[in-house]
């Protein structure tokens, strides 16, 4: 029996589709890559949409991009052929395939990803919170500076 043929790694991969990328279109491309993925004896752990975002650096002329986010084990053969097959496609703007610790089941590894999001989320609220009173205080300021100046006026 040939080890090497049953080798199973954990993997996370993100994929940024174009955004005029049709429903049909994205659906496809997750089709073949679960194909892939299957051919090499692996199986997709989850799979989520993240939607079109606006890209923190311009790819081309594009701004904004179709996020995915997805958990797989698959031989790591597999990752050589969906970045093959994605570099091919035009739809695919970036890709990056991270290999996770084989060590820890990838349910952890998503449970500590959706921690690590829904904490990245509450601090973005707790900024623009803390934003927006610094906002009220200084229009205050303003306020109380022009009242100020309209009663040595008057």
């Amino acid at each position: 029996m040939d080890l090497k043929a049953e080798l199973k790694r954990p993997y996370e991969v993100v994929i940024l589709v174009h955004p005029d990328a049709t429903v049909e279109e994205q659906k496809a491309l997750f089709t073949k890559n679960k194909a892939t993925i299957e051919n090499y004896k692996g199986s997709i752990h989850s799979l989520e949409t993240w939607g079109k975002r606006t890209l923190a650096t311009p790819i081309g002329k594009l701004r904004k991009a179709v996020y995915f986010h997805a958990f797989f084990e698959a031989d790591p053969q597999a990752i050589i052929e969906l970045e093959r097959t994605m570099r091919i496609n035009d739809k695919v703007l970036r890709f990056m395939h991270t290999k996770l610790d084989e060590r820890t089941p990838l349910a952890k590894h998503a449970e500590s990803f959706k921690k690590g999001l829904a904490e990245s989320a509450q601090r973005e609220k707790e900024r623009e919170a803390k934003a927006q009173l610094r906002r009220q205080a200084a229009q205050q300021a303003r306020s109380e500076k022009f009242e100020k100046y309209d009663k040595e006026e008057a």
